[in-house]
């Protein structure tokens, strides 16, 4: 085989791989953790006030609000009501979603009680581990670990959330978010609800349901099923799309 055979043959398959790489960015845009510095709201006071545009204020002014610092979540104002306030980030997406790493994603929660006491430790282990530098699939299996051993608090009755900041970044699809409630409840629950998978497409068993499942917990691994129900308002009171 002569040296232009070889050279050909070379360049065609350095080209292939390109494409192939070029190919799975677009299916996979966020293949690994961003730098830190891309998830972190340089301004501590912007963040608080994000927080607390999860609910409306006669909650939030009275909640505690945690902020993201470079090792996990810390208090930055100690509340009144037991609700906490806080800006998720997109690992806690499902593991699957193509969106787990998305640097962009902002993402204000207010929990009540039940859910600050059960869900929010979820969210703190997640957040641990990741900024500890810890792999997807390493975060998952210390989660599990933790579930099996009964490390994390068992779901408590009544635990929900308000998500209903007009200046949330939930995703890169479409609107890029959404005025809702979250109702959390024990695996298996049926609610009659439409179905949310990992790249938000929506699937409807029950046309006209005002209720969505979403892709999150759902025993993979967290022993919790999720339901979404749209308000129609953001937490200032102006008209939502729904």
């Amino acid at each position: 085989m002569n040296r232009t055979v070889i050279k050909t043959i070379a360049l065609g398959a350095f080209a292939l791989g390109a494409w192939q790489a070029r190919a799975q960015d677009a299916k996979t845009p966020y293949p690994s953790m961003a730098p830190l510095d891309q998830y972190l709201i340089a301004d501590r006071n912007a963040e608080i006030a994000l927080a607390r545009t999860a609910a409306p204020p006669s909650i939030s002014r009275d909640a505690k609000v945690m902020v993201l610092g470079s090792h996990g979540y810390e208090t930055a104002v100690e509340g009144k009501n037991g609700f906490v306030c806080m800006v998720e980030r997109a690992w806690m997406n499902p593991f699957d979603s193509p969106e787990f790493w998305n640097p962009k994603n902002r993402s204000p929660i207010c929990l009540n009680p039940p859910a600050a006491r059960t869900v929010l430790p979820i969210t703190l282990m997640r957040t641990k581990l990741v900024l500890a530098g810890k792999s997807k699939e390493e975060v998952k299996e210390s989660v599990k670990a933790a579930i099996e051993k009964k490390e994390l608090p068992a779901l408590e009755a009544g635990a929900m959330s308000y998500m209903m900041s007009k200046d949330a970044y939930l995703t890169d699809k479409g609107g890029h978010n959404m005025a809702h409630l979250m109702f959390y409840t024990p695996l298996g629950t049926v609610w009659g609800a439409n179905l949310v998978d990992s790249s938000n497409n929506v699937s409807e068993p029950f046309p006209g349901s005002p209720l969505l499942l979403a892709p999150s917990y759902k025993g993979n691994p967290e022993p919790i099923d999720m339901f979404l129900m749209g308000t129609g308002v953001w937490s200032d009171g102006t008209p939502a799309p729904m």
